[in-house]
């Protein structure tokens, strides 16, 4: 039964919008869902879905299109729809009564700038706009002389730079473009973990690859602030200006003691102009970028505990419950070692460099559509031929184009995931598992089902999950734990320590 429609009018965010059709998409009577803002990227989509794009609705309207079992399953995803929705406007009219200063008596602002006024001295704008429009938004913020975070990805470049070289001039903060995390002053933005307060302050060129580390340092020590600066940041053409712009900021916190800057391999230019500004500050601070021979995310958060005399702990990790593969059901599951070849299915783009980092210190090329040398280059959509070691970083700008983050919607990953495993050349899957709010309410639920059938679909396969979160995220680390090892997963709570097993394997190590 398929359905779709045209709500005039009516506007959300897109963030709000991406949930709401994952968890559409989630009901048992319904097989595929889109519900977003009739942008020319989301009219594509629909055209993909076999729909035929209405021709009278625009970026203002609101397109819902349902594929389902029957009439009943297209009723009940509607009425489910009607619940988000009217929830979400409860929300922001009891937020219009009291006003965004708590002065109430005014009626929500129709403009960035309206609303910064409305705010106050010290607004942060988020900006979460399909990207052709992110610039216009943050501009706009700036010029009101408000900080930004864009949330958006697929922001060009040059349109980075001149918003990063406009914040410096009014002595404001751009976050991003791409910038998927940020905790400020307790208060987590994007995809955010539920993290202890505490004195560690990070500037972070990367998205999951700050959520791990603060989910590392949370209990044991906790975290003041969390500065997303966008995955470019570091790159040469942007030169580094939102983390040098984040690094004074820390600096003059009084509850930051200690700085950490983490992200992607930076450029050596940006990455020595960042050490003399770090000489400079009278915060101690460390420059921790990833690269080849530099150390990982996780001996990052322990050199930090280190420093700041904090013992630092034996990271958790869970062995798979042993579960019965192919036809010889009843029986224990060996663990061959040796061969094969490890494909990696990343939602974190930093979790999924440094993957890839320590697996071609041992294994050598690990081709992927972010490649950590261009000669290992593959491109988006590898076909069921591909053999090889390679990694997929789900996350990319080319994959999220009118599209729920791979942290939110699995479906690409579960595809990838049941399609090779039915490759026998594949011998290890690895997977990261990023939990907080604004990520999958349970990823377990849709996981765990689909490893349970890889690994009973293939013997000689294994699979191994980094798991990414805190004990106060609202999933449950332990229960998302749980229900992962009863599916047969090696599972870590560390991202390194989960690469490290996975090639063990393919070395032909013990598992």
């Amino acid at each position: 039964m398929r359905h779709i429609e045209v709500r005039r009018g009516l506007y959300r965010d897109s963030v709000q919008l991406m949930q709401i059709s994952a968890a559409l998409a989630d009901r048992p009577d319904v097989e595929k869902a889109l519900v977003a803002m009739a942008t020319g990227v989301n009219l594509d989509m629909l055209a993909e879905m076999g729909f035929e794009p209405p021709t009278d609705a625009g970026p203002n309207d609101m397109v819902v299109a349902l594929v389902a079992t029957d009439e009943g399953g297209v009723a009940a995803a509607l009425s489910q729809l009607d619940e988000e929705l009217a929830g979400e406007t409860a929300a922001s009219r009891a937020a219009d009564r009291t006003g965004v200063d708590g002065t109430g008596g005014w009626s929500a602002p129709r403009s960035v700038g309206t609303a910064v006024k409305l705010a106050g001295p010290g607004a942060v704008v988020l900006v979460s706009t399909p990207g052709r429009n992110a610039f216009v938004e943050a501009m706009d913020a700036l010029d009101a002389g408000a900080s930004v975070m864009v949330f958006s990805d697929n922001v060009p470049v040059e349109q980075e730079v001149r918003l990063k070289r406009a914040a410096a001039a009014r002595g404001l903060l751009v976050m991003g473009p791409d910038c998927g995390t940020a905790v400020l002053g307790g208060v987590g933005l994007g995809f955010a973990n539920v993290v202890r307060r505490g004195p560690i302050g990070l500037v972070a060129a990367s998205g999951t690859g700050a959520q791990h580390v603060m989910s590392l340092l949370s209990d044991h020590i906790g975290i003041s602030h969390c500065i997303g600066v966008g995955g470019r940041d570091l790159a040469e053409e942007v030169g580094g200006a939102s983390t040098h712009a984040a690094l004074d900021l820390l600096d003059a916190d009084p509850m930051t003691e200690f700085i950490v800057v983490l992200g992607k391999p930076a450029s050596e230019a940006v990455a020595a102009s960042l050490r003399d500004h770090i000489a400079r500050l009278a915060t101690p601070a460390l420059l921790a970028p990833l690269g080849m021979g530099r150390p990982d995310l996780t001996a990052v958060a322990e050199e930090v505990l280190t420093r700041r005399g904090v013992p630092v702990p034996t990271w958790a990790r869970w062995e798979p419950a042993r579960r019965s593969a192919g036809p010889s059901a009843g029986e224990p599951r060996s663990e061959p070692t040796g061969g094969g070849f490890l494909r990696g299915l990343f939602s974190g783009g930093t979790l999924c460099s440094e993957a890839m980092i320590i697996a071609a210190e041992s294994l050598g090329a690990i081709r992927s559509n972010v490649p950590l040398r261009p000669e290992w280059s593959l491109r988006a959509d590898p076909d069921a031929s591909q053999h090889g070691h390679w990694m997929l970083d789900l996350g990319d700008d080319t994959y999220t184009i009118g599209r729920p983050h791979p942290m939110i919607d699995f479906g690409p990953r579960l595809t990838l995931l049941e399609r090779e495993s039915a490759d026998p050349s594949c011998r290890v899957l690895l997977l990261d598992v990023v939990l907080g709010h604004g990520a999958h309410p349970d990823p377990a639920s849709e996981l765990a089902p689909a490893i349970r059938k890889a690994l009973e679909r293939s013997t000689p396969l294994t699979v191994v999950v980094s798991l990414v979160g805190t004990s106060g995220d609202p999933q449950g680390l332990g229960r998302q734990a749980e229900a992962l090892r009863q599916a047969g997963a090696w599972v870590f709570e560390s991202n390194a320590a989960a690469a490290r097993h996975a090639v063990s394997i393919v070395a032909g190590g013990a598992p």
